[in-house]
């Protein structure tokens, strides 16, 4: 634990440093971490730009060995990073440990599909000099790394979201290097998972500007990183006001770049009437289990419940703060999003015609208090802020008095990552009516499940309309996550030799290409 940031090969320290507190208790951790400058992030951002060209041009087998070999150094050293993860989060070491599994998962998955090749998206039409009443140049396309990228840490998530996480995975298979601005909050997790990438450069040969690593508590460093003009793109996870602070200063450079910014859901999950009535109790046993994991810390928490008003729900209800009720208070990641939780909780405790149905056993300040309110559909759409997110173990059941009214309800809502439907085969009209609203506001749709837990995999979409993410058009999470960091590039009437090697005739990087004639 040197407590170095890293600027490409070199590791650097500096005067002025910081620590890491333990999420339990708030005392100080082990390491003085040196902060970077507003030097710093110039020269990482130089040696980004300077290893651009010659790394987005690898040979694909190369940058697959490359996210490969990542993964294998990160589960060699995989003790000592849960270890670190664990005082700096308070999560428990199974949840990292499988969260370490899913980081190199992610890297294996890019690792595949960059070895595939689709990513490219090589396209021939070729010439058709004797069209009328004009003939066509041949015409060639491929897509190619849109350029550096910065990637924010989550605090959430301090591995599979981070330095090493899907981001960076995502960049790096794109071809663009990728500078990462590690979270205050962890900052020994970020620089053992930063020395795991930085050996993997080294391992490969790479050219080293392709990684860097820069730390410190202050929010102007990941400002001056948006801000330089090298950088060509951000990824972020984490509050609204920090995604929308650094979508203002990407909009405002002289020439504006996209932040792909994963914000604020609370994925509403409608319980439909018949599946209600035969499976009300199982429902609530399911929903406070999904509500209080990981001290409600996750993208996709189930923050609110929809259904039609009646004995059913009430019977949900009381299973829901019963079983609520027993929940032991868990550790938050750090103290900033307990106070932030607390804020949250007295919001609701006093917004008017809202009733705190539970609580769960209390615990100390560290800790988040599980908690269950309950409001009309009425009071609910006259008070907008009952639909924003409060970041852990809470959520808010919405009565409706028909079929219309929760159609009304979901209508109003914003952009969400998720969005479930528990139905019945009685429920499918509904469901089928419901559908079309839900596809317009939603990233995923799920039926009979629970939101928390993320698949990384080819088909999952984790993303959705905005406060969702800054790009309805994009996952976060899974192998289309790599589109983020690509653009299509045209090449008309090129001479063979001039061609990239995708688009070559003699196809040397054997990449699957479309023809067309």
């Amino acid at each position: 634990m040197h407590g170095q940031f890293r600027i490409g090969a070199k590791l650097v320290s500096s005067q002025e440093t910081f620590v890491a507190r333990a999420a339990a208790d708030g005392s100080d951790l082990p390491g003085a971490f040196s902060i970077s400058s507003a030097a710093d992030v110039a020269e990482a951002c130089a040696l980004a730009d300077l290893a651009f060209d010659p790394f987005r041009e690898t040979a694909p087998a190369l940058r697959a060995a490359f996210l490969d070999r990542i993964a294998e150094r990160l589960a060699a050293n995989g003790a000592e990073i849960i270890a670190r993860a664990m005082a700096e989060s308070g999560l428990p070491q199974p949840r990292l440990t499988g969260e370490l599994g899913r980081t190199c998962g992610q890297l294996r998955l890019f690792a595949t599909v960059v070895r595939e090749g689709d990513w490219a998206g090589a396209t021939l039409e070729p010439a058709l000099p004797a069209r009328q009443p004009l003939p066509r140049p041949d015409l060639r396309l491929r897509r190619i790394a849109i350029g550096p990228v910065a990637v924010f840490g989550a605090s959430n998530f301090p591995l599979a979201f981070s330095v090493a996480g899907g981001d960076t995975a995502a960049a790096l298979a794109a071809g663009c290097p990728v500078i990462a601005r590690a979270h205050p909050a962890h900052p020994g997790t970020s620089l053992l998972a930063a020395e795991a990438i930085a050996g993997a450069v080294a391992d490969l040969g790479l050219p080293e500007g392709v990684f860097s690593l820069i730390q410190g508590p202050d929010h102007a460093l990941g400002a001056a990183l948006v801000a330089d003009p090298r950088m060509a793109a951000v990824g972020f996870t984490g509050s609204r006001s920090g995604g929308l602070a650094l979508m203002a200063i990407a909009a405002a450079r002289p020439v504006p770049i996209p932040v792909f910014a994963e914000m604020s859901s609370i994925n509403p999950v409608i319980l439909m009437p018949h599946r209600l009535a035969e499976a009300g109790i199982a429902l609530a046993q399911g929903f406070v289990g999904s509500l209080s994991m990981g001290a409600g810390q996750f993208c996709t928490n189930p923050g609110l419940v929809l259904a039609v008003d009646g004995p059913d729900l009430a019977a949900f209800v009381a299973e829901a703060g019963t079983a609520l009720a027993s929940v032991p208070a868990q550790t938050m990641l750090h103290g900033g999003i307990a106070a932030a939780y607390r804020s949250g909780l007295a919001r609701l405790d006093n917004a008017a015609g809202v009733d705190t149905l539970a609580r769960g056993v209390a615990g100390s300040d560290a800790c988040g208090q599980a908690a269950l309110h309950v409001v009309s559909a009425r009071t609910f759409l006259a008070n907008p802020a009952l639909a924003h997110e409060n970041f852990g173990p809470s959520s808010l059941v919405v009565r409706c008095a028909d079929a219309a009214e929760l159609h009304t309800v979901l209508a109003a809502l914003e952009g969400q990552l998720t969005a479930t439907l528990h139905l019945a085969d009685k429920d499918l009209p509904l469901a089928a009516e419901l559908l079309p609203l839900l596809e317009r506001k939603a990233g995923r749709i799920l039926v009979n499940g629970w939101p928390t837990g993320v698949e990384v995999c080819r088909t999952m979409v984790h993303g959705g309309p905005f406060p969702a993410t800054s790009d309805a058009r994009t996952t976060s999470v899974g192998a289309l996550a790599i589109d983020r960091f690509l653009r299509p590039v045209c090449y008309q009437a090129f001479p063979d030799a001039l061609l990239p090697a995708a688009l070559q005739d003699s196809n040397p990087l054997n990449l699957p290409r479309r023809q067309f004639t």
